[in-house]
């Protein structure tokens, strides 16, 4: 591992133009106050780790920015911090769009001390327990999964939280052309036995 990656580098590089400094700012930020922090890509993102362990990520789409600590639900200045988006070890800070959208620096200083000392604790992120309860499957989706063989075979064996994952992403879709395109993307993901967050689970 190295302090400074070439990789992120490159990454922040190839960012739109707008993310540029909102990276590089998160990016040193994470070095000022966490000296030891080592960089690598994971998940196709920069990510900084401590002690071994993973600290937070920065990311970069074509309209926003953001930034996620591993340990987010366990962090007391993330519950307190008031952002543009729904929260999560992905996207704790919300969606940045501008630098006027960044926190504080003393914000980011007792995020990134509070992260630090969990992960001395040994602090662990916590997993959802398997949902048990079932679901209803929307109509709309029943009818694609009978037209799908291979996806509806998988999913009519998997687990409750499973389902639900899929169901939930799909039914949260606020327009029509995005709940298409999720139904899409989660019939192909289906057919190939990945969970809704397949991306994101250790391999």
């Amino acid at each position: 591992m190295e302090k400074y990656n070439p990789q992120v580098d490159e990454y922040i590089e190839k960012s739109q133009d707008f993310a540029k400094p909102i990276l590089t700012y998160l990016r040193e930020t994470v070095h000022e106050f966490c000296p030891d922090a080592e960089e690598a890509i994971k998940w196709k993102f920069p990510t900084f780790l401590y002690k071994g362990k993973i600290l937070c990520s920065i990311t970069a789409f074509k309209q926003y920015c953001s930034m996620g600590f591993w340990l987010h639900g366990e962090m007391i200045t993330i519950k307190n911090l008031e952002t543009n988006a729904e929260k999560s070890n992905m996207f704790s800070l919300g969606k940045i769009k501008s630098p006027e959208d960044l926190p504080s620096k003393i914000q980011m200083k007792n995020m990134i001390l509070e992260a630090m000392e969990l992960t001395d604790m040994g602090v662990k992120m916590k997993k959802a327990a398997p949902s048990k309860t079932e679901i209803e499957i929307p109509d709309y989706f029943q009818n694609v999964l009978h037209e799908n063989k291979k996806a509806a075979e998988v999913f009519d064996k998997a687990s409750p939280s499973f389902r639900k994952e899929y169901i939930m992403w799909i039914t949260d879709a606020k327009t029509e052309t995005t709940r298409n395109k999720r139904i899409e993307q989660a019939l192909e993901w289906i057919s190939e036995g990945k969970g809704r967050n397949w991306k994101y689970e250790k391999k």
